[in-house]
């Protein structure tokens, strides 16, 4: 126990240097001390040198930092994104986002009524351009430049706004 004692600050120092973390070189240390001393010491049984203590705290060191680059390889890139932290944006990022969606749907309510409602049904209906020509009573191609001419009309508003 002396020992363990006197060398306690040198082994959190020790596992400090390899792990990183005061608090985690803390448990380790305590863990060694765990397994340094046996549980009903006879008086004459002579406990183990400070370098088998160093060795036993090196070897649960190098446990954990094992542990953690299996855990890492595990989880890796193939974890979807909803699994992953997300940057939050900041409140005048939200505010931004926010002011161009109100400018957008403004500038769609701006649009010719048959290129509106193409560009509504295709974006935010998910309808193909066949259903949409049927429903404008208008052909595929037709359709398909409803839509395009709508996008091009609200990008170039966007970006006009933007400089």
């Amino acid at each position: 126990m002396a020992l363990y004692l006197a060398k306690r600050p040198m082994l959190v120092d020790y596992a400090y240097r390899m792990l990183g973390s005061r608090e985690v070189a803390e448990e380790v240390v305590q863990e060694a001390f765990i397994r340094f001393v046996p549980p009903f010491p006879a008086e004459s049984e002579k406990l183990p040198s400070a370098s088998y203590l160093f060795r036993i705290v090196h070897n649960l060191a190098l446990d954990i930092i094992r542990r953690e680059k299996i855990e890492c390889t595990q989880i890796g890139d193939d974890a979807p994104f909803w699994t992953r932290p997300q940057d939050e944006p900041s409140p005048e990022e939200a505010l931004l986002h926010c002011e161009k969606v109100r400018r957008t749907i403004e500038m769609m309510a701006q649009l010719p009524e048959d290129q509106r409602t193409a560009l509504q049904m295709h974006r935010f209906g998910n309808y193909t351009l066949e259903q949409i020509g049927v429903h404008l009573d208008v052909s595929v191609s037709t359709a398909h430049r409803l839509v395009r001419s709508a996008l091009a009309s609200l990008a170039m508003q966007l970006d006009s706004e933007d400089l």
